[in-house]
């Protein structure tokens, strides 16, 4: 199954996808869109154009566990978004995840203008990512 990845911003959205076989997340596109209503029917195009049988919207919570404005904003946004699409929508904690894409950024010498346009597909990416791998862990350790 094919997993898009949403990693929601205010002017930038990162998007991602998985393969098939559900192993490895890879940056698809940034979407600059301000205009809530055009970010969330360019979402839903994209994923029928990538025929996704799932859509992750990362969930920005607070260090502690809870969440904020910034979390009830992302939840409302995946209830919006499932009125656009008839595919399964879940939240994934994002928590760390941009700060994880800009030092991925930073190790492979990704700077300047370049890295703005794509930290928040590769936040995306990480977003995605930690899902699979929490997918094979909890089919690895039935016990988790």
């Amino acid at each position: 199954m094919i997993i898009m990845s949403v990693d929601l911003g205010k002017a930038r959205t990162g998007i991602a996808v998985c393969d098939k076989t559900m192993f490895l997340a890879s940056p698809l596109r940034v979407i600059e869109e301000w205009n809530r209503e055009k970010l969330l029917t360019k979402i839903a195009d994209l994923a029928a154009e990538q025929k996704a049988g799932l859509i992750l919207i990362g969930l920005p919570k607070n260090m502690d566990g809870s969440e904020g404005e910034s979390a009830r904003s992302a939840r409302l946004f995946g209830e919006e978004l499932s009125k656009l699409v008839e595919i399964p929508i879940k939240m994934q904690d994002e928590r760390c995840t941009t700060v994880i894409a800009h030092r991925y950024l930073s190790d492979n010498n990704v700077r300047g203008k370049k890295r703005k346009q794509t930290v928040d597909a590769v936040a995306a990416t990480v977003i995605l990512q930690t899902y699979l791998d929490s997918l094979k862990n909890n089919y690895s350790n039935p016990n988790k």
